[in-house]
């Protein structure tokens, strides 16, 4: 790439089952010049999640090779819109490029949120990411100090910063599930979990069972099938499900997994299920602000995050982040504006192994400072 070029990536063939790098190409054109009303933005860091998965196989989501969608921060290089000024910093949605032409109505400014928040903050737990988490656990779940809470795919991105939260919630026993005996341990000795299992040991009911012997108050779900199941047999009276997301069926769409065979004890338990998206709650954002940022500065909220370093690897990080070869929110940043040690890319990103050090951009320049 040069300075006259962008590159896209574009999906080019709808996967059956488990995504292949074959299905994307890396597409080189010529840099776009902006028009009356837009700007140009080169983009530093892109954030690849779960959602993605879904869209691969959804034609009205991401059209076949066409420039792709996802979650972005970048600064404006050019702009004919008096609102959107070069060296501004920029969330928006058009990502999986290199650069993007962008309205303000697309955009959302990056915060000055003061020192001691970092860049990479604003795509995990401060971004849709952690919103996912909040909304989950203050508005649907509705969680209360001392009450116990299971969180499924706990070391993910959501989870993470889930079990963050509930913490500084003051919830009562914490439990969750991973996919490895490692994160098992990242959960109980850095992450402040109670108690957690890998779903691979066995039945996730009776693991879970195990983990909450006395039962559990609420549950923020995003794997649903057996771990939905479990919740719901593992929830006393009155117990609230937060529902965010169906990891167990995203590869295996056309025979997604069994319903949970205990549905009725709903009823029976009187138990709330709710399942949520968090754009329908894009006003808790400044609640979240709130909440987070003073913890963000005091150092009692550590960013989770593994990041990959050069937009070259974020295919690699996309099917990493799908086979859960991350910990935290899993992030790709352009390497000449990190300032901290990452992953590597496409080329050294080969494993669970290879990402367990990964660390967050915590050198790059707050929005304030940049």
């Amino acid at each position: 790439m040069t300075n006259e070029t962008v590159i896209t990536v574009q999906q080019t063939a709808r996967p059956s089952g488990f995504p292949a790098p074959a299905q994307f190409a890396f597409v080189e054109s010529r840099l776009p010049a902006p028009g009356p009303g837009t700007a140009l933005v080169e983009n530093l860091v892109w954030s690849v999640d779960p959602y993605h998965r879904e869209a691969m196989d959804d034609d009205s989501l991401w059209t076949l090779n066409a420039p792709m969608e996802g979650r972005t921060l970048g600064r404006v290089l050019d702009s004919r819109d008096p609102a959107l000024r070069a060296g501004d910093l920029v969330l928006h949605r058009a990502g999986w490029r290199t650069h993007a032409l962008v309205t303000r109505s697309e955009v959302r400014p990056v915060p000055d949120l003061g020192p001691g928040v970092p860049l990479t903050a604003h795509l995990s737990v401060l971004g849709g990411t952690g919103l996912s988490a909040y909304v989950g656990l203050t508005r649907i779940a509705r969680l209360q100090p001392g009450e116990d809470l299971f969180v499924s795919a706990a070391a993910g991105g959501v989870g993470t910063a889930a079990g963050r939260f509930a913490r500084l919630l003051g919830a009562g026993r914490l439990v969750g599930s991973a996919g490895s005996a490692r994160k098992v341990v990242h959960l109980t000795e850095r992450l402040g979990f109670d108690a957690a299992f890998d779903y691979h040991d066995g039945p996730v009911a009776e693991l879970l069972a195990e983990a909450a012997p006395d039962g559990l108050d609420a549950a923020l779900d995003g794997v649903g099938g057996d771990h939905l199941e479990a919740a719901i047999a593992s929830l006393r009276a009155h117990g609230r499900i937060a529902w965010v997301g169906a990891v167990a069926q995203y590869h295996s769409l056309a025979t997604p997994p069994p319903a949970p065979r205990n549905l009725f004890d709903l009823v029976a338990k009187s138990i709330r299920l709710e399942g949520f998206l968090v754009r329908d709650h894009m006003d808790a954002q400044e609640e979240l602000y709130d909440f987070a940022v003073p913890h963000l500065r005091s150092g009692r909220l550590p960013l989770d995050t593994t990041v990959v370093a050069g937009f070259e690897g974020i295919v690699t990080a996309f099917l990493g982040m799908l086979r859960g070869e991350n910990t935290g929110k899993m992030l790709v940043a352009r390497e000449d504006v990190t300032g901290a040690t990452v992953v590597t890319g496409a080329t050294g990103m080969t494993g669970a192994a290879g990402m367990a050090g990964a660390a967050d951009v915590a050198g790059m320049a707050s929005a304030s400072a940049t």
